[in-house]
């Protein structure tokens, strides 16, 4: 097999080329095109094609949520450190993780629950915009669906894409059934680089905004 040739600062480039080629006749619509092709791009895995799903206007609601200085909350820091901080200085947003919090830490080992729903308990004490984007933990999202269902905490989108076996599955469909904005990947497939390629996607569109 012979290799390609491909100068460093296009190797992105040629590697969107790839992807809509391999996609062929599949339409994808233009308003969430740059999110399915770029969690195409972050994981090799076409079937974002098909499990992506976009609540109405969500994508809207996250670019406008983004224009008003939001804060993005991470279940990880591995999201957290896949997210462009160029790009969030650019809109005068910030990302934050309270996984590592000492008293995230404390306050769920008192109260036996995980890290990443005592975390979503924080988060909404910010009084923030708030897009809230989980890449790893269900805990999370189930925590999230409760504080939306008793009305003490609302993001004004939630991307929701944990990845793994427990829980996963039912607390996507909870969120998807929050009424909440939300942009998911419905079964299992997920992760926190999925997470950050989302953010990162709305954020570049942006940018090709602003520039336009």
């Amino acid at each position: 097999m012979k290799l390609e040739y491909v100068a460093p600062q296009e190797i992105e480039q040629r590697s969107f080329e790839i992807i809509t080629e391999e996609l062929g006749d599949k339409k994808i619509p233009d308003e969430i095109r740059p999110i399915v092709l770029r969690c195409i791009h972050t994981t090799a895995d076409f079937d974002y094609y098909e499990n992506l799903y976009f609540s109405e206007n969500a994508v809207r609601i996250a670019k406008d949520t983004l224009r008003n200085g939001a804060v993005i909350v991470t279940d990880t820091n591995m999201a957290k450190a896949g997210i462009n901080q160029s790009a969030l200085n650019r809109h005068g947003c910030e990302v934050m993780c309270f996984m590592s919090d000492p008293d995230v830490a404390e306050t769920a080992k008192r109260n036996g629950t995980t890290r990443a729903a005592t975390s979503v308990d924080k988060a909404s004490m910010l009084n923030r915009p708030v897009i809230y984007a989980v890449g790893n933990a269900p805990t999370a999202l189930i925590r999230l669906c409760e504080h939306i269902r008793n009305g003490t905490f609302k993001p004004e989108l939630v991307i929701g894409v944990p990845v793994g076996f427990v829980n996963v599955v039912q607390s996507k469909e909870m969120l998807i059934n929050s009424g909440v904005p939300c942009i998911t990947a419905r079964g299992r497939k997920g992760g926190s680089t999925v997470a950050s390629a989302i953010c990162n996607a709305i954020l570049y569109m942006l940018d090709a905004e602003s520039k336009s």
